[in-house]
């Protein structure tokens, strides 16, 4: 991307921070670091953040607070990071305004696929690469949302146009069901079967042997 997106990180444990800021900087994304509430708040006041991660433990402001203190004055996405796994914390900071909600411990690809899908939700930054992607006989075109399979027009759902990018982008890759979970669905709560009904019947659209399973890792798209 041509203008990296900001990222803070707010956790008071810095291997934590340290592990998410390697794996994001892998994707050019620039990565603040806060160790306390005070500073994180700070920081997203200061600086042109375009997405938060707060954990909810912190000393001098919990990340509730921050949460709340953001949302005054801010609509850049916030996800919450944190060992409280009760469904009411999830509630309570969904309420607040939080974008999504991951519990600790993490994957870590899955925390970076969730910002990328948030941070292009929001789109505050204008993505730059071209709209017209192309593997083997396919052609998405990315600004007008439709895919064509040789001189055929192939109609799909928003997720499953969501799901198709994501596979030509980077073909050969394997994809987890998280990864394609934080790609298609803005519901963080959707569950692994409705990720492989969706990847059944984009199939079903493009051709069953395009999407190929990987046994116990996810799916990739083939030639």
């Amino acid at each position: 991307m041509a203008d990296k997106y900001n990222v803070l990180i707010a956790d008071d444990e810095q291997e934590i921070i340290s592990v998410l800021r390697l794996f994001l900087e892998k994707e050019g994304i620039r990565v603040y670091e806060a160790y306390d509430g005070e500073m994180a708040y700070m920081i997203t006041k200061n600086y042109d953040i375009d997405l938060a991660i707060l954990d909810i433990m912190m000393p001098r402001m919990n990340g509730y607070e921050v949460l709340r203190k953001i949302r005054r004055d801010s609509d850049i996405p916030v996800m919450i990071l944190s060992a409280k796994v009760q469904l009411g914390d999830k509630v309570l900071g969904l309420d607040l305004g939080a974008d999504d909600y991951i519990t600790k411990p993490f994957e870590p690809l899955e925390v970076v696929a969730r910002v990328k899908a948030n941070l292009r939700r929001n789109d505050k930054k204008a993505d730059t690469h071209c709209d017209l992607l192309t593997f083997s006989d396919m052609r998405l075109d990315v600004g007008k949302c439709r895919l064509y399979i040789g001189d055929r027009c192939v109609e799909l759902t928003k997720t499953e146009l969501l799901l198709t990018e994501m596979f030509i982008r980077q073909p050969g890759h394997v994809f987890t069901l998280e990864q394609l979970c934080a790609c298609g669905w803005e519901d963080s709560f959707v569950d692994d079967n409705t990720v492989r009904v969706a990847v059944s019947r984009l199939r079903d659209k493009i051709g069953s042997e395009r999407i190929k399973t990987i046994r116990g890792l996810g799916y990739r798209l083939e030639e």
